[in-house]
């Protein structure tokens, strides 16, 4: 038995107001792309249990795009980013996963 990542997510029951600042920054977009995207390949997109980041090509460029509000706050992305480049904050309001049997 296998589970995808957003229905896993969506389990996790996590809460985000829509109009909420990102709680994941990134310290230099330049580096990302320079180092996580074209030495690492991308590991961002793979360490991260809810699916967070992703690499999409937009006007012929790689750009890095965070779904924050996926975001099930492990913070692996600031444990394991190859640069420390991402910064994991708590979110505004204290959202998140809402885990009721804990």
């Amino acid at each position: 038995m296998t589970f995808d990542r957003l229905s896993s997510v969506f389990l996790s029951n996590t809460n985000h107001e829509e109009d909420q600042p990102v709680h994941l920054k990134v310290k230099d977009m330049g580096l990302q792309k320079r180092s996580e995207h074209d030495i690492y390949a991308g590991p961002s997109t793979r360490y991260c249990p809810a699916g967070v980041y992703e690499w999409v090509e937009k006007d012929g460029q790689e750009t890095f795009v965070i779904n924050a509000q996926n975001c099930v706050h492990c913070k692996t992305c600031d444990i394991k980013d190859p640069n420390q480049n991402i910064n994991w904050v708590p979110p505004q309001g204290g959202e998140g996963p809402v885990y009721p049997n804990m």
